[in-house]
C-alpha cells in the first residue's frame, strides 16, 4: 500500500496512471522507431536543395562531393567515420562553402534528409 501525503505527488502518481491506460488502450502512441530516424521520401524532397552543389546518383564532385554512397564509404573528405551523428554535425555546421543548416532544417526535416542519404 503507497500512502501519498502530498497533493502534487498524487496528481503525478493519477496522470501516470492514465498516460499508461491511454497507451495500453491505444488512444495515444509514442513516436515509433521509424518517425524518430526519418522518411527517406520526405528526405529526398529536402535533398532537393542540395543537389544544387551535391550528386546524389554518383560520388563525383558537383561543387560539393557527391553523396552517392555516403553511408558505406570508410571516411568523409574531413576524415570522419559517415555516422549519422557525423554526418548531422556537418550539415548543422556547414564548411568549406557550405552553408550551416542548423537554422535553416527543422529536426524532423533532417531525420528526413539523413533517412535519405542512407538510401542512395
Amino acid at each position: 500500500m503507497i500512502i501519498v501525503k502530498s497533493g502534487l505527488m498524487k496528481k503525478r502518481i493519477v496522470l501516470s496512471f492514465g498516460a499508461a491506460s491511454l497507451l495500453t488502450l491505444g488512444l495515444i502512441s509514442l513516436p515509433s522507431a521509424a518517425a524518430q530516424n526519418g522518411n527517406a521520401e520526405k528526405g529526398k524532397e529536402v535533398f532537393e536543395q542540395c543537389s544544387v552543389c551535391h550528386n546524389a546518383d554518383s560520388d563525383e564532385k558537383k561543387m560539393g562531393p557527391g553523396l552517392k554512397g555516403l553511408f558505406k564509404k570508410e571516411k568523409m573528405q574531413n576524415g570522419k567515420k559517415p555516422t549519422e551523428e557525423n554526418v548531422r554535425g556537418l550539415i548543422n555546421a556547414g564548411g568549406n562553402g557550405m552553408p550551416a543548416y542548423e537554422e535553416l532544417l527543422s529536426k524532423e526535416e533532417l531525420g528526413d534528409l539523413l533517412a535519405y542519404l542512407k538510401t542512395i
